[in-house]
């Protein structure tokens, strides 16, 4: 009966996300026609999309979205407080920090036989502003600019925002659900109307020498989106349930499936799952677009891009051949702030730090923390494998051909390999899956 109860209230919490999801679309239309820059002034803009906000929010988890505003609010009073040298630090030590405390209460206090709404999945996704905001500023007003890199010299934040721009930088309805991440410069620069104010025009604001306009429709772009979005639904309703991830460490299976075979099913299994990011984040990406947010600029060919702040190529992911490929192509922006925050700052080995950063803001299941450890082993002997072997196959288009072969089935198996924890996320089945475990059925003719 609670297994059921459970699973109803699970499906009911993913219902009302995606009917707000809906709303939200239509909302973000509504936006750029009638709440358009030339129309209307940013302050309106602001308040109304954080007025929206925060009511999805509340619609979807109830007062649990108190915490959304606590948090930010908690981490603006520091950014005033503690000054600009050291406000990046506490910003990432408090708001990392609150987001563990509701991530282990949820899964180990309010998780126990009865499902809660997980509202920290909307925390992990301000998490990721608030500190990406204070480390900004902290560039922006601390550094000299001779030491930034830049990318760091583009996204620098030169004055303290204001407590309205804050908060709907933080809880503005287009991304308060399901995010993506974006920079600071960028929402403000859309809130004003003025996407290249921070821009190089030099390059995307021209092509063949034409100046072309900053503010094309995207109703076009967000039509393929949703076409995107339909079919990775209906593949993943098709298929998640024929290939479980559960069967991989299931006991008859492994004593009954040769070697080869698990192989294959691992591969299959993993990949039923991608569709549902595909959707989640594709359709995310939809909502901005639909409000006039995530124009970058022209393509060669004078086609408008909407890209800025796409979370996935998939067409990359499934082809890559290489880890680093897969990593650069999948929940790309979040990729981006790990990278600004702790990649390019970390003194002492960043490679493993950054991934330690990943497991503690993805929550407090083991698994998690079992993906990323094996993440560090399997990211640094991907880099010695293509800096020592790659060389000997790029003589002849034929041998870089089954170069491409060969990494291409190595990266898919590696990066299930290192996954599956991450979806299965207990520490029993995944260490049985790592052979860690002993088998708890014994073979009959040994027994």
């Amino acid at each position: 009966l609670i297994s059921k109860t459970r699973g109803s209230i699970i499906l009911l919490c993913c219902q009302l996300s995606f009917i707000c999801q809906l709303c939200a679309l239509l909302t973000a239309v509504w936006f750029r026609l009638y709440l358009h820059p030339s129309k209307t002034s940013p302050f309106v803009r602001h308040v109304v999309a954080t007025l929206l906000g925060i009511y999805f929010a509340l619609f979807c988890f109830g007062w649990y979205a108190l915490h959304f505003l606590l948090q930010s609010g908690i981490t603006y009073g520091i950014m005033i407080l503690t000054g600009v040298e050291h406000m990046h630090k506490y910003c990432l030590v408090v708001a990392l920090g609150y987001l563990s405390f509701c991530q282990i209460t949820r899964v180990y206090v309010f998780d126990y036989g009865m499902y809660s709404a997980d509202f920290t999945g909307p925390m992990m996704v301000i998490t990721q502003k608030i500190t990406s905001v204070a480390f900004e500023i902290h560039d922006g007003e601390c550094v000299k600019e001779d030491q930034l890199n830049q990318g760091q010299k583009l996204l620098a934040i030169r004055r303290m925002p204001s407590l309205l721009e804050y908060f709907s930088y933080n809880c503005n309805f287009m991304g308060i659900l399901a995010g993506p991440t974006c920079s600071y410069n960028d929402y403000i620069a859309f809130i004003e109307g003025t996407p290249y104010r921070h821009r190089d025009l030099e390059n995307k604001g021209k092509v063949n020498g034409k100046s072309r306009l900053n503010d094309p429709s995207p109703n076009t772009e967000v039509i393929r989106k949703l076409a995107t979005c339909f079919i990775s639904l209906l593949v993943f309703l098709s298929v998640c349930k024929v290939c479980p991830v559960e069967r991989n460490v299931d006991d008859d299976f492994i004593a009954t499936t040769p070697f080869y075979a698990q192989v294959v099913y691992l591969y299959l299994s993993m990949l039923t799952t991608r569709p549902k990011y595909y959707f989640v984040w594709t359709l995310a990406d939809a909502i901005n677009n639909a409000a006039g947010f995530g124009f970058n600029g022209y393509d060669s060919n004078g086609l408008p891009q909407w890209d800025l702040i796409s979370n996935l190529r998939i067409m990359n992911i499934e082809l890559a051949t290489s880890f680093k490929v897969f990593l650069d192509n999948w929940n790309i922006q979040t990729a981006h702030w790990l990278k600004r925050v702790c990649y390019e700052r970390c003194p002492y080995n960043p490679t493993a730090a950054t991934f330690l950063l990943s497991a503690m803001w993805h929550g407090a299941y083991p698994g998690y923390y079992l993906t990323f450890l094996t993440g560090i082993v399997i990211t640094l002997a991907a880099r010695a494998v293509r800096h020592n072997v790659r060389p000997y196959f790029m003589g002849s288009p034929t041998l870089k051909f089954v170069y491409d072969v060969i990494t291409w089935a190595a990266t898919q198996i590696a990066i299930c390999y290192t996954v599956i924890p991450f979806v299965l996320l207990s520490v029993g089945p995944s260490l049985k899956f790592y052979r860690w475990e002993k088998q708890t059925k014994m073979d009959p003719k040994n027994s």
